[in-house]
């Protein structure tokens, strides 16, 4: 994996040490190189610290296999770490009692691989040899890292935003604030039990549980000044994640912030996320339309000729659905037919009307549309109709029963047979706590997202960092059996989506909705 310093590094940071941390890169522009057993040998950045010791420092666990923390607080100390030290954090993995290190003394380990109480590192560690320079450049670097305060984290409370979009739908914001709002109150009240019980039995301060509060920032405007907002609001109550968050056809200001201001964006509800998989601290749940343009393309390639006759409307997620499949590389003509924005003052019928005049036989005709417009639909065309399913509502998607016969919908979640067991414990929540599912997929994806926070959390050590949060995640989130709406989640190092795939299939006709698959799960 290939670490941007731009993605990670501070900008407080020492552009040398970053650069040697992060990218293998040495202060004199040569290659950092690794000396690994039997004589192996790698070079830049598959030589750099980050590979093991994960940007945040504090490395990690992997069965048997123990990658310390190597932040200056741990290394640098003037005695032993004391496994119950307060000040320190103390992730999974930490070695108690580690021997104190000096620049020199590190150096000097590094080349050798002995420590400086005489014990002998593992081999999984490579040897390095650093000039003077190279040495102190790198003992600079760990000294800082971990060292600066963390927004948003105090003894006894993490404080949390969620972020609404101008553009969001009243009703789905709503349902995703009460979920959120239910979440965290549960979560209070369960922490501040903790909180009393560790107080009275004498516990140090990092077994104390943090009671979570949320935030709602609501944005307005134009999203040119969504960024200052997000910094006003980062200023008046300082936050270490956000958590969901909704928009419908822009989210690219809200990604922006967190990336420039490091701080974890989890999970929001939005049809368009950014394609930026070289930053670290946005994550999201699915590429959104741009995953579901990605599938119509793959299965346009079986078909020639005939024209691509898109529609959408202007200022939602489906003009970027449209533009992603224009760059597919299908050799089609496409024909773009853009409709007014839903607050026009025109009358959808019809305006979707003209809309769909003069298709030809050949055609293929994707809708990139709300309910509300596939409900207005008239007489379907004779040619191949694609659809969007997460636009849609998927297998609830109020479309004409004329037109299921013949209309594949994008499925960018599992199918309902196979997610069923999986949604029961989503419903029964929603159930117990008084909401009803008036937006099932976006209610029981914000649930996931607080269960999947609630479980790193519980895993932290109390090292409340940003980049250990996500490091955690990445590590977590495969081995959790999958929850909610989707077949499977994940998260490399350097990949910021956690679901990759999808369907298409055909709506049944009746009263009760199904679904049929056309295609197998496909990874675009």
């Amino acid at each position: 994996m290939t670490w941007s310093l731009a993605a990670i590094a501070a900008p407080s940071q020492d552009t040398n040490g970053a650069a040697l941390y992060l990218t293998g890169r040495l202060p004199d522009g040569g290659e950092l190189e690794a000396q690994r057993p039997g004589g192996v040998v790698s070079r830049g950045v598959d030589a750099a610290c980050v590979q093991c010791h994960r940007p945040s420092g504090l490395g990690t666990r992997e069965g048997d296999v123990v990658v310390p923390p190597i932040i200056g607080r741990y290394l640098f100390r003037s005695g032993p770490v004391n496994e119950r030290d307060s000040e320190l954090p103390h992730p999974p993995g930490v070695l108690p009692n580690v021997y104190a290190y000096t620049a020199a003394s590190l150096a000097q380990t590094l080349a050798t691989g002995i420590r400086p109480d005489g014990r002998t590192l593992s081999p999984l560690m490579p040897r390095y040899r650093l000039d003077a320079g190279a040495s102190a450049t790198l003992a600079a670097y760990l000294s800082e890292l971990g060292a600066a305060v963390v927004a948003g984290v105090t003894a006894t409370e993490l404080q949390f935003a969620t972020v609404v979009a101008p553009d969001a739908d009243p009703g789905a914001r709503d349902a995703m604030l009460q979920v959120l709002q239910r979440y965290f109150a549960i979560q209070r009240e369960l922490a501040a039990v903790q909180v009393q019980d560790a107080r009275t039995e004498g516990r140090p301060g990092r077994h104390i549980a943090r009671v979570w509060q949320l935030h709602v920032w609501t944005l307005t405007g134009a999203p040119d000044d969504w960024e200052r907002q997000l910094a006003e609001f980062q200023a008046r109550q300082p936050v270490f994640a956000v958590i969901s968050g909704i928009g419908r056809g822009e989210w690219a200001p809200v990604h922006a912030f967190c990336q420039s201001r490091r701080v974890p964006c989890l999970f929001p509800n939005i049809d368009v996320p950014v394609v930026a998989e070289q930053d670290f601290y946005p994550v999201y749940f699915s590429r959104g339309v741009l995953l579901e343009a990605d599938l119509f393309a793959a299965r346009l390639r079986h078909y020639a000729g005939g024209r691509i006759v898109q529609v959408y409307r202007r200022g939602d997620a489906g003009a970027a659905g449209a533009a992603r499949l224009r760059l597919a590389g299908l050799g089609a003509e496409f024909i773009d037919r853009s409709l007014p924005p839903v607050d026009a003052d025109l009358t959808p019928a019809a305006t979707l009307e003209s809309a769909l005049a003069g298709l030809d036989a050949g055609d293929t005709l994707l809708l990139w549309l709300r309910p509300a417009d596939l409900r207005l639909l008239g007489a379907p065309p004779s040619g191949r109709v694609l659809a969007s399913g997460l636009m849609g509502g998927l297998e609830d998607a109020p479309l004409p029963a004329a037109w299921r016969d013949h209309a594949e919908f994008s499925y960018a979640v599992d199918l309902p047979e196979r997610r069923e067991v999986r949604q029961r414990l989503a419903r029964s929540w929603l159930q117990t706590h008084g909401l009803p599912p008036t937006f099932p997929r976006l209610q029981t994806d914000t649930w996931t997202a607080c269960r999947i926070l609630a479980g790193i959390l519980d895993h932290v050590g109390d090292a409340y960092v940003p980049e250990f949060l996500l490091e955690r995640l990445e590590m977590m989130l495969g081995r959790r059996l999958p929850e909610g709406y989707y077949a499977r989640l994940g998260l490399a190092p350097g990949q910021r989506f956690a679901s990759k795939g999808g369907y298409l299939v055909r709506l049944g006709v009746g009263d009760e909705p199904s679904v049929t698959a056309v295609t197998d799960w496909t990874v675009p």
